[in-house]
Order: C-alpha cells, then sequence, then structure tokens
C-alpha cells in the first residue's frame, strides 16, 4: 500500500527568459515581457509530493519534518529572493523557465530522498500556470 504525502511552500525570485543563441527581436517575439532585460519576478508556489510505503514503525512515509527542513535548506535558501540568472549557479547557463526550475528542484531534492519512494515537484508560477516534474 503506498501513500502520498505533500509539502507546500512559498518561495520569490526573479528571471529573465532568454536564449543568447538569439537575436533580441526572437527573444522578444518568443519570450514577450519574459524576456525583459531588467528582469520580472514571480511569486512561486511549490508543491512536493513523496509517495511509498508507510513505516510500520513511526508511521510514516517520510518525516514531514525532515522534508520541511530538506526544502529550506537546498530549495528556500538557494532561490527565495534571489536573481535566478544572476544570483544561482544553477540557471547560468540555463534558461529559468518554470519546466526547468521545477527540474532542478526535483534533482537537487532526489539526492536526499529514500530511492524506494517516488518524488514529483509541482511548481506554480502564476495561480493558473504551473509545471509538474517527477523524474520522467
Amino acid at each position: 500500500m503506498k501513500i502520498s504525502v505533500f509539502r507546500k511552500v512559498h518561495f520569490n525570485a526573479a528571471h529573465r527568459l532568454h536564449n543568447p543563441n538569439w537575436s533580441d527581436e526572437k527573444n522578444k517575439e518568443i519570450f514577450g515581457k519574459c524576456n525583459n532585460p531588467s528582469y520580472h519576478g514571480h511569486n512561486y508556489d511549490l508543491i512536493v509530493k513523496v509517495k511509498g510505503e508507510i513505516d510500520p514503525e513511526t508511521g510514516y512515509v517520510i518525516d514531514m519534518k525532515y522534508l520541511k527542513d530538506l526544502i529550506g535548506e537546498h530549495v528556500l535558501e538557494r532561490f527565495d529572493h534571489k536573481n535566478l540568472n544572476v544570483d544561482t549557479e544553477e540557471f547560468k547557463n540555463v534558461n529559468p523557465t518554470a519546466e526547468n526550475i521545477a527540474v532542478v528542484i526535483w534533482n537537487i531534492l532526489r539526492h536526499h530522498i529514500d530511492p524506494a519512494h517516488e518524488l514529483s515537484v509541482r511548481l506554480y508560477e502564476t495561480p493558473r500556470n504551473f509545471v509538474e516534474y517527477d523524474g520522467e
């Protein structure tokens, strides 16, 4: 029997969607306002889902305090109130789209969660625009 547990967090970050291999005109055409050279920001909501068997000794799939601290240390400290293009190593050469941010966060967390557990991250860039990545 598997069950899923979720942890939701919020962070704020700025970014610019830009492909350095394209002309300014093509970047503006593809990314529109998101290509603003002065950057723009989002209030991101992140939901981390861990799915697995319930441990018969603890009754947990994963200790939620551990999951909270893990996200705080490895995601929030790294990305909250940062300019993703400028202040982070992860996006120096990767366009910080919602899709890429979700993949980066999944890869960071995957190293710290038991491989027997399934992991999924859902990232809301706006209340109506969100992505989800589960490693596939």
